[in-house]
């Protein structure tokens, strides 16, 4: 059974920093892109970022660029998402995702984590 729990969400002021974790099970983590979105009330759902599975390879929106930090544990099967600086606009449900690096139609999501920042 695939299972992606994201957890570490919450309420935070501006200024101020979450890591939020991805926890994996049911699939070859260590096979997969991971990546995080995020989906602000009343917007779409946008990519955050993502971390390729072999070189660890990292992208960012322009957004989160300088701020966010991605990163994954094989060993522990988790992905993270390392928030600073963190303002109003970063408030939004966060999700993570994970897509199998060659055969991209196996792809899976975790339920999503509240992230507030407000004073």
């Amino acid at each position: 059974q695939v299972q992606l729990v994201e957890s570490g969400g919450g309420l935070v002021q501006p200024g101020g920093s979450l890591t939020l974790s991805c926890a994996a099970s049911g699939f070859t983590f260590r096979d997969y892109i991971m990546s995080w979105y995020r989906q602000g009330s009343g917007k779409e759902r946008e990519l955050v970022a993502s971390i390729s599975s072999g070189t660890y390879t990292t992208h960012y929106s322009n957004s989160v660029k300088g701020r966010f930090t991605i990163s994954r544990d094989n060993a522990k099967n988790t992905a993270y998402l390392q928030m600073t600086s963190l303002k109003p606009e970063d408030t939004a449900i966060y999700f993570c995702k994970a897509v199998h690096t060659y055969t991209t139609s196996r792809e899976y999501w975790g339920q999503g984590t509240q992230v507030i920042v407000s004073s």
